[in-house]
């Protein structure tokens, strides 16, 4: 039996798995607001007196933050997660720390075509790289090299990178960032505080109780993002349309920057929590037009195949896959 974790800014799902032939086999999953446990040990310890059902032979977690050796800071939660100590709970099983878009992005080779939306169908090279972005709570962004025609999963902290604005209303936004922030990095635009950021910028409602008069008066932090896609979808405030249009721009040209960055000639993929929620904007055009808008690279991107997980458990079943891979390595 697998145990895979997928760690997040917000939530954490944590899993039990058997390992098969294609992809791990799901046995039982539960999700767990990451902030409500002090630290990854004790999350753990709930899960298994939850749904302990076997010895557990290998487990992996990922994490929203960067893995040095066998530890974790996690970027937005004070936790530091440490594989040795969560191994000796687990009865002192392999027990594998990567960063969570690493682990997203190891679920790429064994989703299955349903759970993919085709933003762009391209022609895939298969001796070519792949790329995996994902804008949830942070933005996070991972590399897939190709090495004799297996995928190879690689980290980063694109998602910190500096934001490039391209348009007079995104140095607008750029700027009050910087005001706000010292800097404007990527994550401070996509991402759902980064929508929230955004928000704010077309409201000009800093401070104020009631920035848009389509929402609550008291509405609660963590339900302002998707109220403002909500907002914007429906087409119930044309301020929360801009935010969300100014969002979806920033996103897709973002993508475009890491399809050439990592020459993702096999595909770029769209991963988080937030592209399935608001995919008819997405599909719209905005996102596709940011990405393929840089001349005189213009040709190549139309080549690249983009796609959008809909596995909301796509980071969790990547943990799957690389705790069996430790099984079958040891």
């Amino acid at each position: 039996m697998l145990l895979a974790a997928d760690i997040g800014g917000t939530k954490t799902l944590i899993g039990l798995f058997d390992r098969a032939a294609e992809r791990p086999r799901s046995i039982v999953t539960r999700e767990y607001v990451t902030l409500d446990f002090e630290s990854f040990e004790e999350l753990v310890e709930t899960f298994l007196d939850e749904t302990q059902r076997g010895p557990i032979e290998a487990a992996c977690g990922g994490v929203a933050g960067p893995v040095t050796g066998d530890t974790a800071r996690l970027t937005n939660v004070p936790w530091l997660a440490d594989a040795n100590a969560t191994s000796r709970r687990l009865g002192g099983c392999p027990f594998l720390l990567v960063n969570d878009l690493e682990a997203m992005a190891s679920s790429v080779p064994v989703l299955e075509p349903e759970e993919f939306r085709v933003l762009q169908e391209g022609v895939a090279d298969p001796t070519g790289n792949a790329a995996v972005i994902a804008a949830g709570t942070g933005l996070g962004e991972a590399l897939l090299h190709n090495l004799n025609g297996t995928f190879v999963p690689s980290a980063s902290e694109g998602g910190h990178a500096d934001f490039a604005a391209r348009t007079p209303r995104e140095l607008e936004l750029a700027a009050e960032l910087i005001r706000s922030y010292g800097r404007a990095d990527v994550e401070r635009v996509v991402s759902g505080r980064g929508l929230i950021n955004v928000f704010r910028f077309t409201h000009r409602a800093h401070g104020k109780a009631q920035p848009c008069d389509q929402m609550p008066r008291d509405i609660d932090e963590t339900e302002l993002a998707p109220a403002i896609s909500e907002n914007a979808l429906d087409r119930r405030c044309p301020l929360c349309v801009e935010a969300l249009d100014l969002f979806i721009g920033a996103y897709g040209a973002e993508a475009g920057n890491l399809a050439l960055r990592y020459m993702a000639t096999a595909g770029v993929y769209v991963g988080g929590g937030i592209a399935p929620k608001i995919l008819p904007a997405i599909e719209a055009g905005g996102f596709m037009d940011a990405f393929i808008d840089k001349d005189p690279m213009v040709d190549l991107l139309r080549t690249f195949p983009v796609r959008v997980i809909l596995n909301p458990a796509a980071g969790l079943l990547g943990a799957a896959v690389r705790a069996a891979e430790l099984v079958d390595n040891s």
